[in-house]
């Protein structure tokens, strides 16, 4: 009996969206992913033009960035929309999220276009202080990342908004 199969799946990538080379197996450089295949939409009902960016070159273009690893893993960065441009260093928010419960957004600088923003809800009862807490936390941030991706405004409370500072 002879096997069938269908492929549905013709590849899946890093690359680099501006020139559609794929990014070295570095675990560093960073792409997009991108992938295609048989079993992918055609594009959006009724809505073509942001099919024809997505679809871009016949692949797929998911908005995901990525880093590929020596072994071919591909290990997701963040968004393409949620990376910070600093003094030409790009910042990927997930990588300095996890550094505490924050998120971390960028905010508008005239210098250097945005800086890292977090916005921080502190855990019941902790005794010190919002001035304390922000210093206790850049300090640690400085520690353990690079200068650049430091936030530089700390925003404190359930409703924060990075722009104006507390609501």
């Amino acid at each position: 009996m002879q096997s069938q199969y269908n492929l549905m799946m013709e590849g899946v990538d890093v690359k680099d969206p501006k020139t559609m080379e794929s990014v070295a197996f570095d675990g560093k450089s960073i792409g997009e992913i991108i992938f295609r295949g048989n079993t992918l939409m055609l594009g959006y009902l009724e809505n073509s033009k942001p099919a024809h960016e997505v679809f871009k070159g016949g692949w797929y273009r998911t908005g995901d960035l990525a880093v590929r690893h020596p072994d071919g893993y591909i290990q997701m960065k963040d968004r393409a929309g949620n990376i910070i441009i600093c003094g030409g260093e790009v910042i990927s928010t997930l990588e300095v999220e996890p550094v505490l419960e924050a998120a971390v957004v960028g905010k508008y600088d005239e210098v250097f276009g945005e800086t890292p923003c977090a916005i921080v809800k502190l855990k019941e009862g902790f005794g010190g202080g919002v001035e304390a807490s922000s210093r206790e936390i850049i300090e640690f941030c400085e520690g353990t990342l690079p200068g650049f991706m430091v936030p530089k405004v700390m925003i404190f409370g359930e409703k924060a908004n990075p722009v104006g500072g507390q609501e």
